[in-house]
């Protein structure tokens, strides 16, 4: 799961002006154990200062085949979310991208996560749910859905089709 977001955003601030380390600590307490029961590896996306790169446990990134980059994300560049994973991971990479292999994202602050995500990703509506002073927006990603007009994309569409089909007159 990608997690971008602005601890300046939360409280109300433009982006980057209000970082908050705390805040960063919070946030990410109540994510870490939510995550952990789904065995959903988190990744956080740093700042444009260092081109959205991410933040996720090195044995995640090997195993995805990422190149890893040189950077240690800080407050000022990365932002606090970012700053605070990489400190928090005991064995901490640093991505410049997923390669579009992220299955779910959150966006805290309209920082645009979505390029991290699988193709096709399909929009969460969260409403008026906000962070603080921050709109929070999601997605998941789903297979691309492939064919015509005649496809079916459900096993229980399937069984429907071939029972209309095979219950037919014949020809003569």
């Amino acid at each position: 799961m990608v997690l971008g977001g602005s601890t300046s955003a939360v409280r109300g601030e433009r982006f980057g002006q209000a970082g908050d380390l705390e805040l960063a600590e919070a946030l990410l307490g109540l994510i870490y154990p939510r995550l952990a029961r789904r065995a959903l590896v988190l990744a956080v996306q740093g700042c444009e200062h260092v081109n959205r790169s991410l933040v996720l446990p090195r044995a995640a990134a090997q195993r995805l085949g990422l190149q890893e980059v040189r950077v240690v994300p800080v407050p000022k560049a990365g932002g606090p979310l970012a700053a605070v994973h990489y400190q928090r991971l005991p064995d901490p990479a640093v991505v410049a991208d997923l390669r579009g292999e992220a299955r779910l994202g959150l966006d805290v602050g309209g920082v645009l996560v979505g390029m991290h995500l699988k193709p096709v990703v399909v929009p969460v509506p969260l409403g008026d749910l906000r962070l603080g002073a921050a709109s929070m927006s999601g997605g998941y990603s789903r297979l691309p859905l492939t064919g015509g007009r005649r496809a079916v994309y459900s096993p229980e569409e399937a069984e429907e089709a071939l029972r209309a089909f095979t219950s037919r007159p014949e020809p003569r």
